[in-house]
């Protein structure tokens, strides 16, 4: 079905169309940096793309020049800042387990710079792009910080634990190419391309398996702490679960019929 949505807000996009959800940070003289609004309506549309059968894929990016600088540091100063322990439990952390827990692709298209809780948010996610014109810095050393929004965690498994730590400490700036190489994110675009491009990527995804898709997502999930036995239980378990799904007899009877399989995400 395609069906057509758009909610405008002040501070995030949200559209559905053809089976992805589309969240766009939304502001842009700011460079997208998060306040508690943002982090609040980000949370409130995750919920709602997860809560959606007819949305399959989610589309995560910024408007203008940049992805997020991260956390909008006016608020944490004056007599109404917001203190680091909420922001944090409040904020990034639900942000973060809500992509890692929903049980669909989600695409993170990196547009501009990802900086702080900008860069780690987006590469918490399942598949992240960026256009040859993004840059990735790790800006928590800058004011004495931690890396948060699960950087710590994510960064090391990614590129190495030595590039990580670097990376975190220095607060260097990686360009979209060496993200590439480093193994940090899947691909990179030419500005020209990326908004196309990374669009295909969800949109292909949108019509695969997305239950089986949503099973490789927990069985990844659950490969940060289990042994390789465990793991070995883990795979045999959601194998069967995507066995049981109607796209496998699909998938097996378009094989069988020689022709192109329609997937419905059940």
């Amino acid at each position: 079905m395609n069906h057509f949505k758009t909610t405008t807000m002040s501070s995030i996009l949200f559209e559905i169309r053809n089976g992805v959800a589309y969240i766009t940070l939304n502001r842009p003289e700011k460079f997208n940096s998060f306040n508690r609004e943002m982090a609040l309506l980000m949370q409130a549309k995750l919920d709602e793309a997860a809560s959606l059968h007819e949305v399959r894929c989610v589309y995560i990016t910024g408007s203008g020049k940049a992805f997020s600088a991260g956390q909008d540091i006016s608020e944490l100063v004056g007599e109404d800042k917001i203190e680091i322990k909420q922001i944090l439990a409040e904020h990034y952390n639900p942000i973060v387990r809500r992509i890692r827990n929903l049980p669909k692709p989600v695409v993170a298209a990196i547009n501009g710079v990802a900086a702080g809780a900008g860069a780690n948010i987006g590469l918490c996610c399942d598949v992240v792009v960026a256009s040859a014109s993004a840059s990735f810095i790790q800006a928590f050393s800058k004011i004495g910080l931690i890396p948060d929004s699960g950087g710590t965690f994510t960064l090391p498994r990614l590129i190495g634990w030595q590039k990580a730590s670097a990376l975190m400490m220095t607060g260097d700036k990686v360009t979209a190419a060496e993200a590439e190489r480093l193994g940090m994110i899947y691909k990179v675009f030419e500005p020209d391309t990326f908004e196309e491009e990374s669009k295909k990527i969800a949109a292909t995804l949108s019509q695969m398996p997305t239950k089986g898709l949503a099973y490789t997502k927990h069985a990844l999930n659950s490969s940060f702490h289990t042994i390789w036995e465990e793991q070995l239980s883990l795979e045999d378990k959601y194998q069967q679960k995507a066995a049981s799904t109607e796209d496998y007899r699909e998938g097996i009877n378009a094989f069988l019929e020689k022709r192109a399989p329609t997937f419905k995400g059940k």
